[in-house]
């Protein structure tokens, strides 16, 4: 799947400008030895680098420098893995398997896997905020980047989405989107609106990209559960069904579920197609969602 990705490995290989920033950032600089392994154990642990991806390939359909994306990706990557690793915590979604590998807390314990969380967050925007990349982007550039993600992470973004989600306040699909537009939707959406910023567009049909993918990203997620093994899916399949939560399958079944995902990827596709630089990689990335 991955090889079928448009630059996949200039982008995101391990000799890329992201591989090596990434690696960069998991190298131990003080502090506890175990903390920092901790850390690299859920980053490392494999995933597709959707997020990465996405952003790179936005500044590419937006005609931007490429390799100002390295360090954005970086942050948007460390950022999604503390959310898993407090996802899977016993007192969130509790589950045991990420990525077909045991969860973090149950190699290293609940409070580290706490505190790697904690620590993802803050590597992040030490990584963006980092004076190198000041000065490569710009200040203005850099931080903007760097406020936008803590918005996209913080209580009106990933973090509210989660705490409604805990709440169990989806109960039709107005609220289930408005749960998922958060929870899972800001941060895709940071990383098309990335895409703009970089590239000094106006990033009103990125947020509406973002907006578009992030919902068919959950729609697929929720077939997924609905239809794959644990084996399949590295992580605990049927858990929806389980934990009696309403999710698009619940409300439009299989079918459904199916119709609303192509409606959102196609309208995806049309806006990629339509900006200004090369939207191969964006299109491709789009299309991954389809499988």
């Amino acid at each position: 799947m991955i090889g079928r990705m448009p630059r996949y490995e200039e982008w995101l290989g391990e000799k890329s400008p992201f591989g090596l920033c990434l690696e960069a950032a998991l190298k131990g600089q003080g502090g506890s030895p175990a903390l920092w392994e901790a850390m690299a154990y859920s980053v490392l642990a494999g995933g597709k680098r959707f997020r990465p991806y996405l952003l790179h390939a936005s500044v590419a359909a937006h005609g931007g420098q490429i390799l100002l994306a390295a360090e954005p990706s970086v942050a948007v990557e460390l950022i999604h893995s503390f959310s898993l690793i407090h996802d899977d915590l016993p007192a969130m979604d509790d589950d045991d398997m990420r990525r077909g590998k045991p969860s973090n807390h149950k190699v290293y314990g609940e409070a580290m896997a706490i505190l790697a969380g904690d620590a993802l967050h803050s590597r992040a925007f030490e990584v963006l905020m980092s004076p190198s990349y000041s000065q490569r982007a710009g200040s203005g550039k850099a931080s903007l980047l760097a406020f936008e993600l803590a918005a996209a992470t913080g209580a009106a973004g990933m973090a509210g989405g989660q705490a409604l989600d805990m709440e169990a306040a989806a109960s039709d699909e107005e609220t289930l989107g408005t749960m998922h537009d958060l929870k899972t939707g800001a941060l895709i959406t940071y990383c098309t609106k990335a895409g703009a910023v970089i590239s000094g567009a106006d990033d009103a049909m990125a947020v509406k990209l973002g907006h578009l993918i992030g919902r068919a990203f959950q729609v697929r997620d929720d077939i997924l559960d609905a239809t794959s093994t644990s084996e399949q899916l590295g992580k605990t399949a049927g858990k929806d069904l389980t934990q009696g939560k309403f999710t698009y399958v619940a409300a439009f079944g299989l079918d459904g579920a199916g119709r609303k995902l192509k409606a959102l990827l196609d309208e995806a596709d049309e806006i990629a197609e339509g900006l200004p630089g090369d939207p191969e990689a964006l299109c491709a990335a789009i299309g991954l969602l389809r499988q």
